[in-house]
């Protein structure tokens, strides 16, 4: 019987050239407190307690064949909320939570708002839990993201409108002028940076909600700014979560459609984040 600390050690250095050391540990930590049922405090309260789970070798093997922890624990921590996630699913990411911020801050009156791309549901649940007389609707393509983002929004006893549709179609079945805010997390990494990235992403998130083609890495944003200018009342929000390289880009593109107030925000690592602007 090994004990916490051990547990946790033993853990770390089966990622080592995979992960940091700083990351292996707080990986293996997540694992032993979600698995032992105790919390952080209590890890380090009593590090030396033996281990009551029996299967975290089996675990183990998954974490360095690169599994992501989130999908190994089965959910994750976004907007101080906790959601279900799962292969099929993008996992949530802090910098997203600067979105939902920026988002809920920018309209006060905002009555209706649309989330597209919704993914997981995290930008649109925590929309809809901070904004609670709010109406909220959101949009994915995959209906086994739906499922994900449904089961959230049931998690934390809110309401959203969840549909399924393909946001590069135009979106005409939405109706024209009755959203006061979209914001969007969509698709937006060249394939060609997919071997500089991580196996723990690229061999398991879903492929189709994290990459575009390189000749066309603007291909979400064209069809949401294009559906925004029905969409949107005029003076309503549209808000962006981009790729760090293409701000200067995203930020053109909404000029030449007419948006205006464009803005670029850098997220907590000083990098460009979001793009906001208004009809």
């Amino acid at each position: 019987m090994s004990s916490r600390n051990q547990t946790v050690h033993r853990i770390a250095d089966s990622l080592n050239g995979l992960y940091e050391r700083n990351e292996a540990l707080r990986i293996a930590r997540i694992i032993v407190t979600e698995f032992e049922k105790i919390s952080f405090s209590q890890l380090i309260a009593d590090p030396d307690a033996a281990t009551t789970y029996d299967k975290y070798d089996a675990l183990t093997a998954q974490l360095a064949a690169g599994r992501p922890v989130q999908y190994v624990t089965g959910h994750c921590e976004f907007c101080g909320l906790d959601f279900e996630v799962g292969e099929g699913v993008l996992i949530p990411r802090p910098e997203t939570e600067e979105l939902v911020g920026l988002a809920c801050s920018r309209n006060d009156s905002a009555s209706r708002i649309l989330d597209l791309c919704t993914g997981s549901g995290c930008i649109a649940v925590s929309v809809a839990h901070r904004l609670k007389s709010r109406r909220v609707e959101a949009v994915d393509i995959s209906e086994k993201a739906l499922c994900y983002a449904r089961r959230n929004a049931a998690r934390a006893g809110v309401d959203v409108r969840f549909m399924c549709g393909d946001v590069l179609n135009g979106m005409e079945w939405l109706p024209a002028g009755a959203y006061d805010t979209i914001v969007s997390n969509p698709p937006y990494i060249p394939a060609g940076d997919m071997p500089s990235m991580h196996v723990n992403v690229t061999g398991y998130e879903p492929h189709e909600a994290l990459f575009v083609a390189d000749d066309d890495a603007l291909v979400f944003y064209r069809a949401i700014a294009d559906a925004g200018r029905r969409l949107l009342r005029d003076g309503g929000d549209l808000c962006f979560e981009i790729y760090e390289r293409l701000d200067a880009e995203v930020c053109a593109m909404l000029r030449d459609k007419g948006y205006r107030d464009v803005e670029m925000q850098r997220d907590m690592n000083m990098k460009p984040r979001m793009v906001c602007c208004r009809k």
